[in-house]
């Protein structure tokens, strides 16, 4: 795995944890020799990320909207800084470059940043490693959703099994690293019932 795109929040969050837990995982991909492609911001998670990915000697690509150079402070110390026309494109530009996906906790964006992810898998457009890391329970009740839609039949039980997650950086990356995709013909077959 060469690089891994990360979704996270602008902001720092209520709790210490979040931000212990980006800089650790900014550390850890550097250390693995893993570049990090991420939403191109030096401020809340996203600063914390980059910032100990680069103190480590590590690749950080950021991808950032045009409109959103000013507002999120394009960080101007990374190895690279796409700057694309819209958050459209920013995805389509983290999707391309990683080859697996972790969200840390965010807000809209970042939820809708792997939501996305998820639904490209789904639908075959890609067979990389989704992840969550989830710090403090994060992502527990969106994952109970997602469970509640395979109970309620809106989603097939392998498409669950596409999420992976764990509380610890390191725990995540191994999971990722380890990860079998799910054969498409049956993913696609399953989407069409």
């Amino acid at each position: 795995m060469k690089r891994i795109s990360v979704f996270c929040g602008s902001n720092l969050g209520a709790r210490t944890t979040y931000v212990t837990a980006a800089h650790e995982l900014g550390e850890l991909l550097a250390r693995q020799g893993i570049g990090i492609v991420y939403g191109g911001g030096n401020i809340g998670l996203m600063g914390i990320l980059a910032d100990a990915a680069l103190e480590s000697g590590g690749e950080v690509i950021g991808v950032i909207p045009e409109s959103l150079v000013d507002k999120e402070l394009a960080h101007r110390g990374l190895t690279e800084l796409h700057i694309v026309p819209s958050l459209h494109d920013r995805r389509a530009k983290m999707m391309e470059l990683g080859d697996g996906f972790i969200a840390l906790p965010g807000g809209y964006s970042t939820i809708s940043e792997f939501c996305d992810v998820l639904t490209w898998a789904q639908y075959g457009f890609h067979q990389k490693p989704c992840g969550l890391l989830n710090l403090d329970g994060y992502f527990y009740n969106i994952l109970a959703m997602f469970d509640h839609a395979v109970g309620e039949r809106f989603m097939r039980p392998h498409l669950r099994s596409l999420i992976l997650e764990d509380w610890n950086p390191n725990g995540l990356l191994e999971k990722l690293l380890a990860y079998e995709p799910v054969t498409l013909s049956p993913l696609v077959e399953a989407i069409k019932r």
